[in-house]
């Protein structure tokens, strides 16, 4: 890790989202099968894939040794919500079934516990949906990117921002169905950026708190 602050790794996301949106057509999401891990050789170490297994819950398919790192321990097939503090994972079972029902892109701003051989750890994360092969949107594609020292194994991370932006698809376009249509806010039929603050209460996206501003840069 050993990132200055400018956040070199921050621009990991910008790089897997550009790959992620280059593969969709038109408004459809990019299928599983296209994902070649070449079009993201300098962010493999960070990125990872998601499968849906139940509303709210995702584990781990494919993910790059900074993962492993985190946890000190082979993450494959493991829940996300592992790499999470308890305190955060409801937060983030309602992001991820957004993920896959609404289908959106979900955005986390994060900050690793503390403590005697925890040096400070701030992350971001990236998780963008994808087609599998039944054209179902049970997948995702997704990125952590770190600053910090990583420490003793294992760090979990507080949640200390989301960010939700809803994505409409093409006339066809198919997704599962979610499990309780109560639990999100219903979305318009255009994009909509959803901004949850440490709080948990909805936020003005161009009134983000400074120390969230966001950093420009196969099996």
């Amino acid at each position: 890790m050993g990132q200055s602050a400018g956040g070199p790794r921050f621009a990991l996301l910008a790089q897997v989202r550009a790959y992620w949106q280059g593969l969709r057509h038109g408004t459809a999401l990019p299928l599983r099968e296209t994902i070649d891990p070449r079009g993201i050789a300098e962010a493999l170490e960070s990125t990872f894939l998601l499968e849906r297994v139940a509303p709210g819950i995702a584990r781990f398919r494919i993910a790059g040794m900074h993962l492993h790192d985190l946890i000190g321990m082979d993450v494959r097939g493991m829940p996300i919500s592992t790499l999470f503090d308890p305190a955060a994972r409801t937060r983030l079972a309602e992001g991820l079934e957004a993920v896959f029902t609404t289908p959106a892109i979900l955005e986390l701003w994060l900050e690793a516990e503390r403590g005697l051989g925890r040096p400070n750890l701030e992350g971001r994360m990236l998780v963008l949906p994808l087609s599998d092969a039944h054209g179902k949107t049970t997948l995702a594609l997704g990125c952590l990117a770190m600053i910090g020292g990583m420490g003793r194994a294992p760090r979990r991370f507080a949640m200390m921002g989301l960010m939700r932006e809803a994505l409409v698809l093409e006339a066809g376009a198919q997704s599962i169905s979610p499990a309780d249509p109560d639990r999100f806010t219903p979305m318009p039929a255009l994009r909509k950026i959803t901004v949850i603050g440490p709080d948990g209460r909805h936020q003005n996206p161009l009134k983000f708190p400074p120390k969230l501003r966001l950093v420009h840069s196969r099996d």
